[in-house]
């Protein structure tokens, strides 16, 4: 049977922003034109595969500052979630499952109300 963790409340809240903070940032990744800066379009078919990219008008400061807020938050809760005192109350050899199961904790408690229903 696998190990159970009792993981302090203010981890998993971490953990949870954390989530939340690179789900933001990658849809807003995702919205943005592809460069930072304003740049031609180009293609680009001399290497293994053929590359293209539309001209981009870059971001803007407003879209550049929000990028930049949500990466040093993500940055401030990676650390948080990587040194918390409680990953030395966890023996060595099981710390890299436990931090995996913190990763995924949310999920098996989906998992547990679907199995209630």
């Amino acid at each position: 049977m696998a190990a159970s963790y009792e993981f302090p409340s203010d981890l998993l809240a971490g953990q949870e922003e954390l989530h939340q903070v690179r789900a933001e940032l990658l849809a807003l990744l995702k919205r943005l034109p592809w460069s930072v800066e304003p740049l031609d379009g180009f293609s680009d078919d001399t290497g293994w595969r053929k590359v293209e990219r539309p001209a981009s008008p870059g971001w803007t400061e407003d879209e550049q500052a929000e990028v930049e807020k949500l990466r040093r938050r993500e940055r401030e809760l990676a650390v948080f979630v990587s040194c918390h005192r409680f990953w030395d109350e966890v023996a060595a050899e099981n710390r890299m499952d436990a931090r995996t199961r913190l990763k995924h904790v949310h999920e098996d408690e989906g998992n547990d109300d679907q199995k209630e229903n």
